[in-house]
């Protein structure tokens, strides 16, 4: 990518059944008044399809590779089209939909590793779909740190509220937390999370509360002893070269909203971060992916078969998804 030419960011289609595919013509009126060059990815077919089926009064183009979308103008989405015989059913849990969901993700991913691309923002996919499909990954942040070989970490961030949240553990049954963290630490976690807070958000000094793991943070060892017999020794080292406070007991910190006093918080696992998230900032909030050498970020919500095809998926969260997205990458262009 030159400095001279917008940025470009590729939207993925996401589940065909679900509203990722409305999310992105419905969004797209307002990105493409963004400083940057949006292009979907996926089935021009089926992209062409929802938007009559939503009459959505927009521009589509079938492209066959990114150099066809430069000579478009801003008005027009472009299509990098991927042949697929999957077709829509709206609310409905297939296979082949997953399938071209990962296929879409793929794509992208190495146009962003081969530079061509700076960002993706990505629909939501279904978890079950893609492995009816036979792919064996949980999700777009495990299969994305496959395809860059790196490893990630998931962020979630609302910029209006000033709300970042880290998770030490992902898609990690809770059975395994435990054993996950005595083994895996979160020294790494804490070093990534402080990085991208100092070279991303622009933070000198990041400040970060750190989670307990069992209720109350354990009360001294009464509930669990994760938190004396590993978490504290290892809060304790971490503090010689980061700014923590902690272990705190989630529901109090949520509750209280100590949030505010820090630059960003590291739950220990997915619903202990995600829970509070999304009721602080379900409309919002936008999952950004630590530790990829591009910027990926996506919509914090599902595939909402329940009300796909209806019309009335709310854009905003895919909308954030987008702006923060070209905030971090223009941050992490070359001056």
């Amino acid at each position: 990518m030159t400095n001279s030419r917008l940025p470009t960011f590729l939207l993925t289609q996401g589940d065909l059944n679900g509203i990722g595919t409305e999310l992105i013509l419905k969004s797209f009126p307002k990105l493409r008044r963004l400083n940057a060059r949006f292009c979907a990815v996926g089935s021009f077919r089926e992209f062409e399809f929802q938007r009559a089926h939503f009459k959505f009064p927009i521009k589509l183009a079938h492209i066959h590779s990114l150099d066809e979308a430069h000579e478009l103008p801003q008005s027009v989405l472009p299509v990098l089209n991927i042949e697929h015989n999957a077709k829509t059913h709206f609310g409905k849990m297939r296979a082949d939909a997953g399938d071209l969901a990962m296929q879409t993700i793929e794509l992208s991913a190495k146009l962003c590793l081969a530079k061509k691309a700076d960002a993706i923002v990505t629909a939501p996919i279904h978890k079950e779909a893609i492995s009816k499909a036979c792919w064996k990954f949980e999700g777009h942040t495990d299969f994305l740190a496959h395809l860059s070989n790196k490893k990630v970490q998931m962020l979630l961030v609302d910029e209006r509220s000033h709300l970042r949240v880290a998770l030490a553990t992902v898609h990690v049954p809770i059975a395994k937390v435990s054993e996950h963290l005595i083994s895996q630490g979160i020294s790494e976690k804490v070093a990534m999370l402080d990085d991208a807070l100092r070279h991303d958000f622009g933070i000198k000094k990041p400040h970060i509360a750190v989670l307990g793991l069992n209720p109350h943070a354990s009360d001294g060892g009464v509930i669990g002893r994760e938190e004396e017999n590993v978490l504290k020794p290892m809060l304790k080292a971490l503090k010689r070269k980061f700014s923590l406070d902690g272990l705190f007991a989630a529901d109090g910190f949520f509750g209280a909203k100590r949030y505010r006093e820090y630059d960003a918080v590291l739950a220990m696992y997915h619903d202990q971060a995600l829970i509070p998230f999304k009721m602080l900032a379900f409309e919002t909030g936008v999952n950004l992916t630590l530790g990829l050498p591009f910027v990926r970020t996506s919509p914090d919500h599902g595939t909402a078969f329940d009300i796909a095809g209806k019309g009335i998926a709310n854009p905003s969260s895919f909308i954030c998804a987008a702006e923060l997205a070209l905030k971090l990458s223009l941050s992490r262009r070359p001056s």
